[in-house]
């Protein structure tokens, strides 16, 4: 059963079109993900899926309900994970959740239950009576989790759920997220640039310029790169690939980080007769460096697009970081 339908779905701002004619399904119980750079309509179609944003035009249900007629039944039905930090730091854990109760009209003795089941769930309950601001940021994301799981959404939505938080915070997160999608059959929509966050998708949309351009499992879309992935730096990566060019009839793209790429099947045979092409001739090539590996979801995206994600968005998570840091006065905000 499909719990998210969207069909040709555009958002304009102004002559700006940051979506552009998506659609696609969600499948109840299942871990979906918006793979793309920052601007690439991700945000923006969450955004319209919670009812933040009015579609300028098409056509998307969530939980059977319309996304622009019937807004406050998509809103009893989803949870939410903003991209920055929303809870009040002047209140204590517990009451960020009391108040998140009072606009679900839960009843007290079922707010009760619920938030002590959500702090266990997410190993809060110790710290439920400590201010917000004492937290640490992997505790904020902790307790957005809990808060958006109270009042039982069919839906989680988690937009870059885990940006700027450290790999063992990141570790952790992912643990009690994949935890609640087996305990509550929860269906989960996130978007992110991580590629280990992708991994864990059921399916994967990868999104560029507002425009979904693959749709698929992890192992699926990896297919669409070939067998392995040889990467190797040269002297002159651009004499290199005329050679490969001209001795394989293969296609060398170039890396992000002034490599070239190069995909084949059975890479460690390939690999020898590489080195004697490049260094066997008039112009010899030196190489600098080479290994292989087997492809990647970012080896996807650059096939699909000629450009990595990581670079812009390595910056935009300091970027983040920094804003983070900020906020909890120069400590850590992680742990």
């Amino acid at each position: 059963m499909n719990v998210i339908e969207v069909r040709e779905l555009v958002r304009k701002f102004g002559d700006l079109t940051a979506v552009d004619g998506v659609s696609f399904e969600v499948k109840q119980g299942e871990i979906f993900g918006f793979l793309g750079p920052n601007g690439a309509g991700k945000s923006t179609t969450i955004n319209m899926l919670c009812t933040l944003l009015r579609p300028t035009s098409g056509h998307a249900t969530v939980n059977g309900y319309d996304v622009v007629t019937q807004q406050n039944a998509v809103r009893e039905s989803i949870g939410l994970i903003f991209q920055d930090p929303s809870l009040d730091d002047r209140l204590t854990g517990y009451e960020n959740l009391m108040f998140h109760a009072m606009l679900y009209d839960l009843s007290r003795p079922l707010f009760q239950e619920r938030a002590a089941e959500v702090l266990e769930m997410v190993d809060l309950s110790d710290k439920a009576d400590k201010l917000v601001q004492t937290y640490s940021g992997g505790m904020r994301r902790r307790l957005e989790i809990a808060r958006g799981l109270l009042h039982r959404p069919k839906v989680m939505f988690l937009d870059e759920p885990t940006l700027g938080l450290d790999p063992q915070t990141r570790r952790h997160i992912w643990e009690y997220i994949t935890r609640l999608r087996r305990e509550e059959d929860l269906t989960i929509f996130l978007t992110t640039h991580y590629m280990d966050e992708a991994e864990i998708c059921d399916r994967i949309a990868i999104i560029d310029h507002g425009q979904i351009i693959a749709l698929d499992t992890p192992e699926n879309l990896k297919a669409l790169v070939g067998g392995d992935v040889v990467a190797v730096r040269t002297s002159d990566n651009e004499l290199a690939a005329r050679k490969l060019r001209a001795a394989f009839e293969i296609e060398p793209r170039p890396g992000p980080d002034g490599q070239l790429f190069i995909e084949v099947d059975h890479g460690d045979q390939f690999i020898p007769r590489l080195m004697t092409t490049l260094s066997n001739s008039r112009t010899p090539v030196e190489v600098q460096s080479i290994n292989l590996r087997r492809p990647t979801l970012e080896d996807v995206f650059i096939k699909l697009t000629g450009r990595a994600i990581r670079e812009e968005e390595a910056d935009r998570a300091r970027d983040h970081m920094r804003k983070r840091r900020r906020m909890f006065g120069g400590r850590s905000p992680h742990r």
